[in-house]
């Protein structure tokens, strides 16, 4: 039976809010793990996909074929989760400070302690994967294929994973900066050297609207194959083979909108697009024939995301491709840096 391991931080008027976390002993042979989703409380496709895993793996436990401690918080933030506004959920950003909830990890894990509640649950919820050999952070995009988010020290063992989860391309990044739980985590085993038990990475598990039965279970069968083949799992599952795009963080290419308007797509996610090639456009006045602006591809690649509304402000991410060079815009760091 998994023991529950939740805590509690503090809403922003000072109220308990319950962080649920269960923790499955195995016989200790295995790596440590550490999985979580929803760290962006509006990336909803990996709290079902955990549901469903915890299932398994209290099967797992009870019938003794659980080899390590596995940590499981499907639903890792309380404080976003609450912050709807007029219909919709707004959790990327903590409402009262307009912090990401996903940077700043490493500066809250060193405070001591935390002076504010958003950085009293990022310290807490750091602590609880620091002792964690496989750390393995669920999130989604606005719209997207599924793929993986992968620091190069992990390279190419998260090929596995990606097969596993079917996911469609794989980015490998070297630097960060902005404290993101992954790049928290990693930090000292970077600094110590990567052995060949640690692992951690990101999974994008498609778009924001992509929760359904299917797509969970066909993401918990990959996750639990893959813990299978990484010795956590006591049964012998044969990982399917998927074929992974692998890119250089660098050579992402990621388009800007050039003017606030209606958006309107030529191209689906996964279709291929020739440099120089339309794949979409904004109406920044209907009626206004002129004020329409045609985007254009910065090179050859694959659309991997793309944005989930159909009116768009200036600036926002209206896609980003895969490309075979590093685009002209990287100037290092992570894929969204806000």
């Amino acid at each position: 039976m998994a023991q529950d391991i939740s805590f509690n931080v503090r809403s922003n008027n000072g109220d308990p809010l319950r962080v649920g976390a269960w923790r499955f002993e195995g016989d200790g042979s295995g790596p440590k793990v550490h999985l979580q989703a929803g760290v962006h409380a509006d990336e909803i496709a990996g709290m079902l996909v955990l549901h469903l895993l915890m299932q398994r793996l209290q099967v797992a436990e009870a019938e003794g074929r659980l080899k390590s401690q596995v940590t499981v918080v499907p639903q890792a933030n309380p404080l976003g989760i609450g912050q709807f506004r007029q219909g919709r959920l707004l959790g990327r950003f903590h409402d009262a400070t307009g912090h990401n909830f996903n940077r700043g990890f490493d500066q809250s894990a060193a405070m001591n302690p935390p002076s504010t509640n958003i950085q009293e649950w990022q310290k807490s919820l750091a602590q609880l994967a620091s002792s964690a050999d496989v750390m393995l952070d669920l999130h989604t995009d606005d719209e997207a294929l599924p793929y993986l988010y992968v620091h190069r020290s992990f390279w190419p063992r998260g090929r596995e994973l990606a097969a596993a989860m079917k996911m469609d391309v794989a980015i490998i990044w070297d630097d960060g900066g902005d404290g993101s739980f992954e790049e928290s985590i990693i930090a000292p085993w970077l600094r110590k050297g990567v052995s060949e038990r640690q692992m951690a990475a990101t999974l994008e598990l498609r778009g924001q609207g992509d929760v359904s039965d299917r797509f969970a279970e066909q993401d918990a069968d990959g996750l639990y194959a893959w813990l299978c083949s990484y010795g956590v799992i006591d049964e012998a599952l044969t990982l399917g083979d998927w074929p992974v795009e692998v890119m250089e963080m660098g050579q992402m290419e990621t388009i800007l909108a050039p003017q606030p308007g209606v958006l309107i797509f030529e191209k689906d996610l996964g279709d291929f697009v020739e440099e120089g090639q339309r794949f979409a456009r904004i109406l920044r006045c209907p009626g206004d024939p002129s004020s329409e602006v045609v985007l254009v591809a910065e090179q050859a690649g694959r659309m991997v995301t793309r944005y989930r509304d159909r009116l768009v402000s200036q600036g926002m991410v209206v896609a980003k491709f895969t490309g075979s060079r590093v685009s002209r815009h990287w100037r290092g760091g992570l894929l969204d840096p806000n």
